[in-house]
């Protein structure tokens, strides 16, 4: 299995208003997968597995389950696969699942490519990036 290609279709981001304890939860979702037409691609098969990835805020005081601020990306990743793994992906993608030894690549490479742009939405919005860095303390 080889990424031989990501596009991003939909970009959003939100802020409701001033929290000031909030807590932040990030999250994909894959919401298809299908077989994809490469002329170039002789011996193998391509794969479009589109997806969700969100920044969630929410207020840590309130029970309520209502998002206070969100950034959300759509897109999809396109794979290079052997017709064996094609048929294993649509196959688990029947039961809305993906085969579970491909996931972690898959999720670091969504990561990768997303976090990027979220915290630069999250900066223009004025959110706490979804990263935590690490503060540098000033010598005295």
């Amino acid at each position: 299995m080889k990424i031989i290609g990501f596009n991003i279709e939909e970009i959003s981001g939100k802020r409701n208003h001033e929290l000031k304890r909030y807590t932040i939860n990030t999250d994909i979702t894959f919401n298809n997968v299908e077989k994809s037409k490469l002329d170039v691609l002789k011996e193998s098969e391509a794969l479009k597995l589109s997806f969700k990835f969100q920044v969630n805020y929410k207020d840590a005081e309130s029970k309520s389950e209502e998002l206070k601020s969100e950034i959300s990306i759509l897109g999809s990743v396109l794979l290079m696969v052997d017709k064996e793994l094609t048929k294993e992906f649509l196959k688990s993608w029947k039961n809305k699942e993906l085969p579970k030894d491909k996931m972690v690549s898959l999720y670091n490479f969504i990561l990768k490519k997303c976090s990027v742009r979220a915290l630069q939405l999250e900066e223009d919005l004025n959110l706490q990036p979804h990263i935590p860095f690490p503060q540098i303390k000033g010598k005295n």
